[in-house]
């Protein structure tokens, strides 16, 4: 349909993907949105180097670069800065949602700091530097993870203050910027922690369990909940798991790492390779547990 060039390599931390647009970093120093469906400019603007994190909610966009201790927010439809607010050096993550960006926690070299999205204004903001995995927002709570800690917490967006709290089996799985939780409704999440395991957070009952003890390694990355099924990412594939109980209905593997994402389409799933392939995979009726699909 389109491609452009970026004249630089390219971070999944510095693309967000909206209804009709792409936001990305390109040129080291520039963010522009291209249109979804003919890649056309809608803008261009200047930004720092060595982004962080870029992403959008709603009609804006936000985001951090390394360069510039300085949150910004553009109008997704102009480029147009609406506001930016001061941070702390070293500041990472940002995750957004309903009317609150949150930003904060990487590496443990700052607080986790709320904002309004609207304004830019200052929220709340953690006593003291938190060292967390990138935050799972949903409607007026976060979910927040202690990096290789066992500690999961569940906080309010408004005011940061405590609902919840878990111990997980294992310690989270240690990323630098990838998320660790994945979501299936408002009251269901998944999590990875150790090597092998997945576990499943009940958000409505408040009770935790192991979902899944996997018989291999997994890569540092968080399960996704796509089409129905759970999708464990393995050294060069991925295998799909039933999410109510943890069984194994089948195993991809095509002899290539796989990207970090599982699409649901209509008739099964894509799958894009390391290779500049783009797969796509139809799920056949009685396919064993021990299937492979290549």
């Amino acid at each position: 349909m389109w491609e452009r060039t970026l004249h630089q390599r390219i971070s999944p931390r510095t693309l967000a993907v909206a209804d009709d647009c792409i936001v990305t970093h390109a040129r080291r120093s520039r963010l522009v949105c291209l249109g979804r469906w003919d890649g056309a400019v809608r803008w261009d603007v200047p930004f720092g180097l060595w982004p962080r994190s870029v992403v959008v909610a709603g009609d804006r966009c936000l985001g951090i670069a390394q360069n510039i201790d300085m949150l910004i927010c553009w109008d997704l439809r102009t480029g147009a800065v609406l506001w930016n607010a001061d941070l702390p050096r070293f500041t990472g993550h940002i995750v957004a949602t309903g009317d609150t960006v949150l930003a904060g926690g990487w590496r443990g070299y700052t607080a986790l700091m709320a904002f309004d999205l609207a304004t830019g204004q200052p929220r709340w903001n953690t006593d003291g530097a938190q060292n967390t995995v990138l935050p799972q927002p949903g409607g007026d709570t976060v979910l927040i993870g202690e990096n290789q800690g066992r500690d999961v917490s569940l906080a309010s967006l408004h005011d940061g203050k405590e609902l919840a709290c878990w111990k997980l089996p294992e310690p989270l799985t240690t990323t630098d910027c990838g998320a660790i939780f994945a979501q299936a409704d408002a009251d269901r999440l998944f999590v990875r922690c150790g090597r092998r395991t997945v576990a499943e957070i009940r958000l409505d009952t408040g009770n935790i369990r192991v979902l899944r003890h996997h018989d291999t390694d997994l890569a540092p990355t968080a399960a996704q909940y796509s089409g129905g099924l759970l999708w464990l990412r393995e050294a060069r594939g991925y295998a799909a798991v039933d999410p109510t109980d943890g069984s194994l209905r089948w195993r991809v593997d095509i002899r290539q790492r796989l990207a970090e994402n599982v699409v649901s389409t209509r008739s099964g799933f894509l799958i894009g390779g390391d290779q500049g392939t783009l797969l796509a995979m139809r799920i056949q009726a009685g396919r064993t547990s021990e299937g492979y699909a290549a």
